[in-house]
């Protein structure tokens, strides 16, 4: 096989398995049998502590496993060996970019998946204990999930408040343990002898489970116990917030998950660093329209700056004219840069896929990242010259 061909099947790889259905209609099936293969694996691990179950059908749920490991075990090795197609890494060593690759935390879990299996096959001490690291082939499925990967940006990003909370919760379980031992160690010492043993009533009631195996019995102490109970509702609904109110923002600003790999591919972004890539894919807003529906209109304010992730769209130029725009092109750029409005229509053709970048996140990038507005600027006058030959 040449190696132009070589390369030919290697793009393919990444794009059906790194980029998925939107790039390559197989990836859609690949990714579909990968998840169903995850969930089929968590209820044969589920079934497998059905004793009558494991002894009727051992033989198949280890023909199973044997299955779902190879096929878990190409896939990695498929994902790390394509992994060369992405443009940052392209410009390294062959080895180095796939240990880059393979040392991200979605890769580490993806091998997790599989690792366990092959050392029990490998060596003959009784390993056991590391069938119970295949619950692991679950975390799997944040991968193809853009919710899960929503709600995981989300904590990360509300790291701080959650933290707060977390710190109360420690602050109201620590008043509570120690105003019940003071109030109650007399009357149950066993129970409330220290304030240690006292913080398992604490913990129960905080959380509003209430075993009942240990209450208060004098006044003062069922008086706080109610106090407890009002602050124990309060304090996780708190976390609970924070997360419910970030995960419904983030939906509204996203509406698909704008991947490394993803905003890589983009001509615009494609000689930049991982350092680079990695703060422009944390600002960009993701939206996606329906065939037919206007994504810019002329005299619209220019706050926003858009570059096509899939799909096509058409650029009125007036006068009968128009050009159309596919992956990786840009347009409102000048706008945004210009501080003014909108001059052309723009008017998805296709289901359309967009990154948007408004004037606050540019405003951002650009104090970080100094001459990302003259690759902008660079980009827009290369365009427009296609634009012209085209028309």
């Amino acid at each position: 096989m040449t190696s132009a061909r070589w390369r030919h099947w290697r793009r393919k790889v990444h794009e059906i398995l790194e980029l998925g259905g939107d790039v390559h209609p197989a990836g859609y099936i690949v990714n579909g049998f990968i998840i169903v293969l995850i969930v089929a694996n968590a209820l044969a691990f589920a079934a497998q502590t059905v004793e009558e179950l494991a002894t009727r059908y051992d033989a198949w749920f280890r023909a199973f496993n044997v299955f779902s490991v190879m096929v878990f075990t190409i896939e990695y090795a498929l994902r790390v060996w394509s992994s060369v197609e992405i443009p940052v890494l392209s410009r390294m060593p062959p080895w180095r970019a796939r240990a880059i690759f393979a040392s991200r935390p979605i890769m580490i879990i993806d091998l997790l998946a599989f690792a366990p299996g092959i050392l029990t096959w490998l060596f003959p001490a009784d390993l056991r204990f590391l069938r119970l690291l295949r619950v692991l082939r679950l975390f799997r499925l944040a991968r193809f999930s853009p919710a899960l990967q929503t709600l995981f940006r989300v904590c990360k990003e509300e790291s701080g408040a959650l933290l707060g909370s977390l710190l109360l919760m420690l602050i109201l379980l620590l008043f509570a343990s120690t105003g019940i031992y003071f109030l109650e160690r007399h009357a149950q010492p066993e129970a409330f002898g220290s304030i240690p043993a006292a913080s398992w009533w604490a913990l129960a009631t905080l959380t509003t489970v209430g075993y009942g195996d240990v209450v208060p019995v004098t006044p003062l102490g069922k008086m706080l116990g109610g106090v407890v109970m009002l602050l124990g509702v309060g304090m996780f609904a708190l976390p609970v917030a924070i997360i419910a109110t970030g995960f419904s923002q983030e939906s509204v600003r996203h509406q698909f998950v704008a991947t490394w790999s993803m905003v890589a591919r983009v001509p615009l972004f494609a000689d930049m660093s991982r350092a680079e890539l990695a703060d422009i894919t944390k600002v960009l807003d993701t939206r996606s329209y329906d065939p037919g529906v206007p994504i810019v209109r002329a005299g619209d304010v220019g706050e926003n700056m858009y570059i096509l992730a899939s799909g096509e769209a058409r650029l009125l130029l007036g006068k009968g004219r128009s050009v159309i725009l596919k992956e990786g092109d840009i347009f409102g750029e000048m706008a945004l840069l210009e501080h003014r409005r909108h001059e052309r229509d723009v008017i998805a053709t296709t289901y359309c896929r967009l990154y948007v970048l408004d004037n606050r996140a540019l405003a951002r990038l650009s104090r970080r990242h100094p001459g990302l507005l003259d690759r902008i600027r660079l980009a827009a006058t290369a365009q427009d010259e296609n634009e012209e030959a085209q028309t």
